[in-house]
């Protein structure tokens, strides 16, 4: 919808999915797409399957009409828009859309340079690709989930950022970016094949790395990154608060000390691992006696690495975050803004999502579809 943008111009369909889907169409959207999103019809919402949150920054900056793609008419329309479109993103269970007469052999039939978009969990073929899933699951298979928790804990999923949105959304908008690329030079669409599976795996690429090629196996929390140094871990504040330590190399580490008041205290070794409880309780200990915001205070302006922890609705209002607007308000409500940021196609601010559906014909005739 908007004018804005270095995606101006650029025409995609959304078939109404849940959020690894909108989340990448917001992104779409936000750097300037014109995004249609095509929802079912009311008489046909909660037919077996959650529906998509009314509203929100997920479904911003788009239109939306309602076609029932089981009706062989809506069908033709859809089909009419797929003559005028550069992407088409849909998220169903493998075969679904087949079944529905949109899938992308006859979509690429009636518009050969379009890039058809598809998002699931397990992917197009595997053993489980018609399985039903969850974030979580996708997570635990990838090897991205066991990682992440305390020590003598079960793991702890990181809501349903890694595979939902980083692993999905953002592999998906990868993937449309690069068909485009490659379209500017053969002419031609192709299908993008995004898996959260896939997606999440992909992030722990560093973790394959590692010296001798072993994979992160210690038990969990043991690790430098995880939560098992005490220089790289979250401690709980005399108000409740938790502030973040990030303090890996020893210049930085050195002014964590200084401003815990510990510069002068015999202590372990930053990397002697035999040392790390004792350094742990010690931290633990001095962070108790302040505030969270008094500990943000003492760190301002080092280089120590000391955060404090924010909640997602304080978060646009720190500073930082404030001066760069990081987040923008959209009818009276604070989301976060378009990223990243261009020099000469700035984005423009996110429109609301709409309260209700476009006309079809006006939707067509917009596309000359």
């Amino acid at each position: 919808m908007s004018p804005g943008g270095p995606l101006a111009g650029l025409r995609v369909i959304e078939l109404a999915g849940l959020a690894p889907s909108p989340f990448a169409c917001m992104v779409l959207a936000d750097l300037g797409a014109d995004v249609l999103r095509v929802d079912r019809p009311a008489h046909r919402r909660g037919e077996g399957r959650i529906e998509a949150l009314p509203g929100g920054p997920l479904q911003r900056g788009r239109r939306a009409v309602q076609l029932d793609l089981r009706d062989t008419a809506d069908v033709a329309d859809l089909l009419r828009l797929v003559t005028a479109a550069d992407v088409l993103v849909e998220g169903f269970r493998p075969g679904v859309a087949e079944r529905l007469g949109v899938g992308p052999e006859v979509c690429l039939e009636r518009n050969p340079g379009l890039v058809y978009a598809r998002l699931t969990g397990w992917g197009q073929d595997g053993p489980l690709a018609g399985a039903a899933g969850h974030d979580i699951d996708f997570i635990a298979l990838a090897g991205a989930l066991q990682p992440i928790g305390p020590a003598g804990a079960p793991p702890v999923a990181p809501l349903n950022l890694l595979g939902d949105f980083a692993g999905g959304g953002m592999l998906l908008v990868i993937g449309v970016l690069a068909a485009l690329h490659e379209r500017g030079r053969s002419g031609r669409g192709q299908v993008v094949d995004a898996s959260m599976v896939d997606g999440a795996a992909l992030l722990t690429a560093f973790l394959h790395g590692l010296p001798d090629g072993q994979p992160w196996d210690a038990p969990r929390g043991s690790n430098l990154l995880d939560g098992g140094a005490p220089f790289y871990a979250t401690y709980q504040a005399a108000d409740g608060g938790y502030v973040a330590v990030g303090a890996l190399e020893p210049a930085f580490y050195a002014m964590l000390l200084e401003g815990l008041g510990l510069a002068g205290e015999f202590l372990p070794g930053q990397y002697d691992v035999s040392g790390w409880p004792r350094l742990r309780e010690r931290f633990a200990a001095v962070f108790a006696t302040r505030a969270r915001d008094e500990w943000a205070a003492v760190f301002a302006g080092t280089d120590a690495c000391v955060a404090p922890v924010l909640a997602p609705g304080e978060a646009p209002f720190h500073p930082h975050n404030a001066a760069r607007g990081v987040f923008v308000e959209v009818e009276g409500s604070l989301q976060p803004a378009p990223a990243p940021r261009f020099s000469r196609t700035p984005a423009d601010p996110p429109s609301p999502a709409p309260s209700e559906p476009d006309d079809l014909a006006a939707a067509l005739a917009a596309w000359d579809a």
